[in-house]
């Protein structure tokens, strides 16, 4: 845990964002806790808790993968044996377009408020008096 081990201080502001993730916004405190612990600039702390929200959301991947395997599956046996025709490929379609969507959007709430957590974290230690 020593300031400036970018890679340790982005696992362990991931592990704390994975850990808080019952807290709306836990991604600005993981991020804040790396940004914390890694010291140096601001730019510093903006990238380590950058860094923390990619580790945050390697989990969520896992669950977008899982949820894409079992609605592909599920998608498949509901067209029916004869196949679903041109309604079932507009279906699928839309599927992945919404998925792709809810995957982009999920990655910049994580990764985004890890960066915010990650500078904050770095104003923290260096311009307050709060963990004194």
């Amino acid at each position: 845990m020593a300031e400036g081990d970018t890679l340790i201080n982005a696992i362990i502001g991931g592990v704390a964002s994975i850990v808080l993730s019952f807290i709306p916004l836990s991604p600005v405190l993981g991020g804040a806790i790396a940004g914390y612990l890694q010291g140096g600039s601001r730019n510093d702390g903006l990238r380590v808790g950058a860094y923390s929200g990619v580790v945050a959301a390697i989990p969520l991947a896992f669950v977008f993968v899982f949820a894409l395997a079992l609605f592909g599956v599920v998608g498949v046996f509901s067209a029916g044996p004869g196949g679903g025709g041109a309604g079932a490929a507009g279906g699928i379609v839309l599927f992945l377009f919404a998925f792709v969507f809810a995957l982009v959007v999920a990655a910049v709430y994580t990764i985004g408020l890890g960066a915010v957590g990650g500078w904050l974290g770095n104003y923290v230690k260096y311009d307050t008096d709060l963990l004194e």
